[in-house]
């Protein structure tokens, strides 16, 4: 009876989640080059050489680029956040299939990039999954410091964290709000990334005693 009566969320091992997660990261940075496979094929069959081609898909290979360095600074963020993690929750898991979800979203929205011409909605839909990709790692963040049972026994999350995953968040809120309304501007937008880490220094030393 007492434990039929007992409602309290049973609690899983998180390493099978940080395992699958992981799979997924590698899949989608993979998926990545698939756009720039199709278009050597098609650039052969045009007749273009080695210089010609790289002139043709310039679009296409700053995109790649970009898109893999930020996937991979995405997995190392959620790497060192899942590191004391042990069990998880519904809830852990919920944001944790989301946050995959945009990973997996971005080879899309990358492929877009350099092969339609540039618009608004383009713009959104992929300075905006890496803004919800920002968003759910730091949601993720709020409620693993509000749930001790999930990690491991004596660790506890500095709240300085949460301030650096904030400013990251912050900075691609401002990169969507500029491409969308400065006409022109672009994807020069994500350039104000590039303040993460002075942010990130700049609230190290206030909060210093």
């Amino acid at each position: 009876l007492s434990r039929s009566m007992d409602t309290t969320p049973k609690l899983r091992p998180a390493e099978r989640l940080v395992f699958f997660t992981d799979a997924v990261v590698a899949i989608a940075m993979t998926l990545l080059i698939l756009p720039l496979l199709e278009s050597v094929g098609e650039a052969a069959q045009d007749g273009l050489d080695t210089i010609g081609y790289l002139v043709e898909n310039q679009g296409r290979l700053v995109a790649f680029t970009l898109s893999f360095v930020i996937i991979a600074a995405f997995w190392r963020s959620h790497d060192r956040l899942f590191e004391p993690v042990e069990h998880q929750d519904n809830a852990l898991l919920r944001l944790n299939v989301a946050w995959m979800f945009t990973i997996v979203w971005l080879p899309v929205a990358t492929a877009l990039v350099g092969s339609m011409p540039t618009d608004p909605l383009q713009l959104v839909l992929y300075i905006g999954t890496m803004l919800a990709t920002s968003l759910l790692t730091l949601a993720m963040r709020w409620w693993l410091g509000h749930r001790p049972e999930l990690v491991a026994s004596g660790h506890h999350f500095d709240p300085s964290g949460f301030a650096s995953m904030a400013v990251v968040s912050a900075l691609f809120a401002v990169a969507l709000l500029l491409a969308v309304l400065i006409p022109g501007l672009g994807y020069w937008a994500m350039l104000v990334l590039l303040l993460g880490a002075p942010l990130d220094a700049l609230l190290a030393r206030r909060r210093r005693p």
